[in-house]
């Protein structure tokens, strides 16, 4: 009688890379302790996505020392990556990577932000760590200020995204959080602000819509003496349904209620105040 061995292939660790709100490696759910060098060099692969050239990667971590010096350097730091427990970056002669395995938050979390539909958007708004946070935010290395914008406008655009497709969706007031949390992170930026508004407006909450166009239009004026686009203030003065042109009278008109205190904005009336 034959009997055949059964072979099991041994499992891959689950490695888990977080940059946003900090730097935190897991393997297999335990957090593994990184000293700074290799924290920076998985950061910089994490974030190029691709292989970098090894000359290139020590010049951008280690830009005060001579070539030869961040050149060993780099490999030291290479050197001490390979002898955590499992692959975490893959190297040649010229090139050095993330090793495929390893989840990186930044790339998979936004990813998955950006192909969101409306079914999977409730989920995505628990997404905190992804949406919310900042990347790397206690490190202030140079090469990071171009990806930390890329990655905040990423963050911004994907918040109203989801936002916009929960309204779509049915979803007013999930809606007005996302665009409340876009607002928080860049309070200028008008397309939050609107996303807000017609959430508001959607719900029935006239007097709420008026009230987020005020404080942005003080706001807008305050910072950088300018009124709110025409886009945005249409939302709110759009004409009364059968008034043949009429103006709703939320804003009230310039001529009977006046101006607020910056040129251009029109001012609450008595009931919203």
């Amino acid at each position: 009688m034959q009997i055949l061995a059964v072979v099991t292939e041994p499992s891959v660790p689950a490695v888990r890379l977080q940059l946003l709100g900090g730097f935190e490696l897991r393997v297999d759910d335990a957090v593994v302790e990184v000293k700074p060098a290799p924290q920076r060099l998985m950061a910089l692969l994490a974030l190029a996505g691709a292989a970098v050239e090894r000359t290139f990667a020590a010049e951008q971590l280690w830009p005060d020392a001579s070539r030869e010096r961040a050149q060993a350097n780099l490999r030291t730091t290479v050197w001490r990556l390979r002898h955590v427990s499992c692959e975490l970056v893959a190297s040649s002669k010229t090139h050095v990577r993330l090793a495929a395995q390893v989840w990186v938050d930044v790339r998979e979390g936004l990813a998955e932000v950006q192909r969101a539909d409306p079914a999977a958007v409730l989920r995505t708004v628990g997404l905190e760590a992804t949406l919310l946070a900042d990347l790397l935010p206690d490190w202030y290395d140079d090469w990071l200020e171009t990806e930390r914008e890329r990655i905040r406008q990423l963050r911004l655009a994907g918040l109203e995204r989801c936002g916009e497709q929960l309204l779509a969706a049915g979803h007013p007031a999930d809606g007005i959080q996302l665009g409340l949390r876009a607002a928080a992170i860049e309070p200028l930026r008008e397309s939050a602000q609107r996303l807000v508004i017609r959430c508001h407006l959607a719900e029935g909450n006239l007097v709420e819509a008026v009230r987020q166009y005020q404080r942005f239009a003080a706001l807008l004026g305050r910072e950088l003496g300018a009124a709110p686009s025409a886009r945005m203030t249409d939302l709110i003065h759009r004409p009364a349904p059968g008034g043949h042109g009429r103006r709703h009278p939320l804003c009230g008109d310039h001529e009977s209620s006046g101006e607020d205190e910056h040129e251009g904005v029109p001012a609450v009336p008595a009931f919203v105040r």
